[in-house]
Order: structure tokens, then sequence, then C-alpha cells
């Protein structure tokens, strides 16, 4: 898919109105229903006016990957009809100023990142939701629960009151078209039945937030009910 110029609010809302009619088309072709997939707009490095612009055209959730990025953001979108996701790295030290302002935190990647969310939202008198992100690919260069230690980190997990874990997201490993991350989808998947049970209380496995601009339609044929998706809908970024 090529994408044009995003400047203009209707190039953003053609590249919206595009990227739900795939992701309707997928989830047909799966037998899926079309509506439980939610689509999150990725607005790193793109302006307060041009998420605007997205947000017209109909995007209700949007995704920061920093928090001193998304902050002026946020301000400036308030009052809008949307949500927030974080969904970069997170320092511990950051975990205080995202829980409560993110709706959902996708990016828990560790145990000890985990309680200390725990710990912060207890202060705030809040259950956070977060997905624990899988490194799927068992990749050096990225961070993520491996798929054996999410298992094995479940009873910790569950012993936290103040998390909802809703889910696993995942960055599969980059590949030559969007066929390649079709394992690693399907292994997200299966991961994610696999850690599910009726006597895990805090612990669901409902989400799966997987796909992003070049991959999202197999994604979407795979189980995601989150797609991840930048510059499909902005253009090319840089920052």
């Amino acid at each position: 898919m090529r994408i044009e110029d995003a400047s203009s609010a209707d190039a953003i809302g053609r590249h919206v109105r595009d990227i739900l009619d795939r992701i309707s088309l997928a989830a047909v072709r799966a037998g899926r229903r079309p509506e439980s997939i939610r689509l999150i707009a990725v607005t790193k490095a793109v302006s307060a006016e041009r998420i605007r612009m997205a947000v017209e055209a109909g995007v209700r959730i949007l995704g920061e990957n920093r928090l001193q990025e998304a902050l002026p953001k946020i301000e400036a979108l308030e009052g809008r009809d949307v949500r927030w996701h974080f969904i970069g790295t997170l320092q511990r030290r950051k975990a205080k100023a995202v829980v409560g302002t993110f709706e959902m935190i996708q990016s828990v990647d560790r145990l000890e990142l985990a309680v200390e969310i725990d710990r912060r939202a207890g202060e705030a008198g809040i259950r956070q939701d977060v997905l624990l992100e899988i490194n799927v690919g068992r990749e050096a260069t990225k961070t993520g629960f491996s798929p054996d230690g999410a298992a094995d980190a479940v009873t910790g997990l569950e012993a936290l009151p103040n998390l909802a874990v809703k889910g696993l997201m995942a960055i599969p490993p980059q590949g030559p078209d969007a066929e390649a991350s079709r394992p690693s989808f399907r292994a997200l998947r299966e991961l994610a039945r696999s850690l599910a049970s009726p006597q895990l209380k805090r612990v669901r496995m409902e989400e799966l937030s997987m796909g992003m601009s070049r991959d999202f339609e197999v994604a979407v044929e795979e189980g995601a009910t989150m797609v991840r998706i930048g510059t499909a809908i902005f253009g090319e970024r840089h920052g």
C-alpha cells in the first residue's frame, strides 16, 4: 500500500476509512465480526492537529510510545471522545505518571514493572488495565516476556490486586512481507489460549494486540482484537 502525503484532513480521513474497510474484509475472511477489532492510531511524532483530523475521521483509541510526548497531546485533545493507550517501553520510574493517565498500558514486559504499576494503581485507588508484551520471536534486541516466561509469571501477576491483565501484545520479527508475520501471530494466539484459565481472576486473555501498518490484515485473520497503525494513517514520520 502506497501512503500518500497525509498532511491534510482529507488524506488522513481516506487512510482511516481504507484501513477500517480492510480490517472489516480481513475479519469476514476469518469468519469474525468486524466490530470485534479495534483500530489504535499510533501517534508517535504526530502533531495534535493531525491527530485531531484522525479523530474526526473516526479513530477512537490513540497509542503513544513516550510519556513526555503524550502529555501535551492528551491535554490538547481533552474533551474529545478518545481513549489513550501507552504502547512504548515503560521505565519503572515513570509508572506513576502513566498509571491512570492511560486507559491501558500495553507494554508490561517484566514482572518488576507489573509490581510497580500495581503499587501506583493502589495508591491512586484504581485498577489499571494492562497487556503483557511477549517477545514472540525471542529476539535479543527486544524486551518482553519470553513465551515460556509468561506462563511462569502468571502466578505472580494473579497476586497483584490493582492490575487487570487483559491479554497479550507482540511485535513480530521483521520479515520480507506480511505473510512472514503469520507464524508469530498464530503463536501469540496459541500462547493466550494456553494461559487462559477460569481459575484466574485478574489475568484474562481477552485481548490480542498485534499487527501494524505492514501486516495488520494477517493479524486480524489470526485473531487480533487490536491493531496498532501509524504509518498507514499519518505517513512516514521521524522521531
